[in-house]
């Protein structure tokens, strides 16, 4: 007797249960299985390639409406969303009366950061010649821009380049444009491509030296992380290192900049700025910092003509217009300032706070008017150079106190150094004082040794 499976036809075909068996498991009948397993693996892509594509188009959409996300951020937070798509989640969330407010806040944000950056793409080559004074500068500047420009442009040629140091030395007076001319050379380096970003980064001693044994280092990185790409400005660079023998930790900042300096060559540059005579001790204190800034560029006091031009900008910046006869008197009490304060002179930013002296003083008599009109709000007269409102001007010793004055300065305007008047510390003997500092301006110096501090230089 014999057994037999499966349909009819089997039965009539005589088929047994091992040809049966036999044909389930041939090799070829396992071919076929996994030809249908990859043909269903492949439906399946295709299936998942075509969800992945109705994904991105709906992406675009929103994209399109709502804009693009910000790069660098984490896709699932709201903080990666476009701005314009949080605006639209802000306003979902509040009522319809806070919606306008927040749109035009947002809108005042959006111009405000355009118009920075259109003023941040003025060519820096104009920049740099529209700057008052400054002749010696502009053409170091200049010198110093064509040779590193020549340089890129060997390089990028395969030709050899001759090996040049970046790193610069500002020295100077406070307020003779350090700062200014630093950040257009930042803007120099970035637009011959030298540096990729041309950002400044301003510090002093304080954003750098920490107080505790192994921050200084983190404090300095920190810095250094946010100027690579750019400059690193550090102001009166010479307080890293006080030389008097003390464990300092702004040696270990010092050390920091130096390595990074050699870590990041190709895409720092450090400029290191203050006195002149402090900042070349500074830099022949340390072998490494010596070899690394070899190229020193000073900048000189304001003439009194150059001051009053920067007075003068500053009225037209602000829509004052300075009378004809009161110029003569700002001039005088420049040249009086510049001659009584020879070792702190401020130089442009006395200016500037001159400037916002004499329009207070103007403020105060244009809100005596009953009905001022827009032209005598302008006018900037000999009376708002006085300190107080009806106040009678001394004329005979003012103008014996700014004749000793033009006795001590030179055919250009500029005052001499008094070093016939300084001890060998640096300071004025008050025993002694300059011609044009009376006898009471001595004794107030003497009481308060503090009142004229030395500002920080730009």
């Amino acid at each position: 007797m014999e057994l037999h499976f499966g349909s009819e036809e089997e039965k009539k075909s005589g088929r047994s249960i091992k040809s049966t068996y036999s044909d389930f498991f041939s090799p070829s009948n396992r071919l076929k299985k996994k030809a249908g397993d990859l043909l269903s693996s492949a439906d399946r892509l295709v299936q998942s390639q075509e969800a992945l594509r109705q994904a991105q188009e709906a992406l675009k959409q929103v994209q399109d409406r709502f804009g693009k996300p910000d790069q660098g951020q984490d896709p699932l937070g709201k903080t990666a969303i476009g701005p314009s798509y949080a605006d639209h989640l802000d306003q979902l969330q509040m009522g319809a009366g806070e919606k306008s407010a927040v749109s035009q806040e947002k809108t005042k944000e959006k111009e405000g950061a355009e118009a920075k950056q259109e003023e941040e793409e003025t060519d820096p080559m104009e920049d740099l010649d529209a700057l008052v004074g400054l002749e010696s500068i502009k053409h170091d500047v200049k010198e110093l821009y064509d040779f590193v420009k020549v340089q890129k442009m060997r390089r990028d040629a395969g030709m050899k380049v001759a090996p040049v140091s970046l790193h610069l030395v500002f020295s100077g007076n406070p307020g003779t444009g350090k700062t200014t001319v630093a950040r257009i050379i930042a803007r120099l380096y970035k637009q011959i491509g030298v540096l990729s970003k041309g950002q400044l980064v301003e510090c002093d001693r304080s954003g750098l030296v920490a107080g505790f044994v192994g921050q200084t280092a983190l404090k300095t990185q920190e810095k250094i992380q946010a100027a690579l790409g750019g400059v690193l400005f550090i102001d009166e660079a010479y307080a890293l290192t006080p030389g008097d023998g003390t464990n300092d930790y702004g040696q270990e900042a010092v050390e920091t900049i130096l390595k990074a300096m050699e870590d990041h060559r190709d895409d720092l540059v450090v400029i290191v700025a203050g006195y002149t005579g402090p900042m070349r001790h500074f830099v022949e204190s340390n072998p490494g910092l010596k070899s690394r800034f070899n190229k020193y560029i000073d900048f000189p006091d304001y003439s009194i003509e150059e001051l009053l031009t920067i007075f003068e900008g500053n009225c037209r910046k602000y829509e004052y217009v300075l009378a004809d006869e009161a110029k003569e008197e700002v001039k005088s009490l420049l040249l009086l300032k510049k001659a009584q304060n020879l070792q702190n002179f401020a130089n442009a930013r006395e200016a500037r706070n001159l400037f916002e002296t004499v329009i207070t003083n103007q403020a105060r008599r244009i809100a005596g008017m009953e009905h001022p009109s827009a032209e005598e709000m302008r006018q900037i007269l000999p009376e708002d150079l006085r300190d107080e409102p009806g106040e009678k001007k001394d004329t005979a010793k003012t103008g014996a106190e700014v004749e000793a004055a033009e006795t001590r300065a030179n055919d250009s305007g500029e005052v001499e150094t008094a070093e016939t008047e300084a001890d060998d510390s640096g300071e004025v003997d008050l025993s002694n004082p300059p011609a044009a500092m009376t006898e009471e301006d001595g004794q107030r110096e003497t009481e308060n040794p503090d009142s004229e501090s030395v500002l920080k230089g730009e």
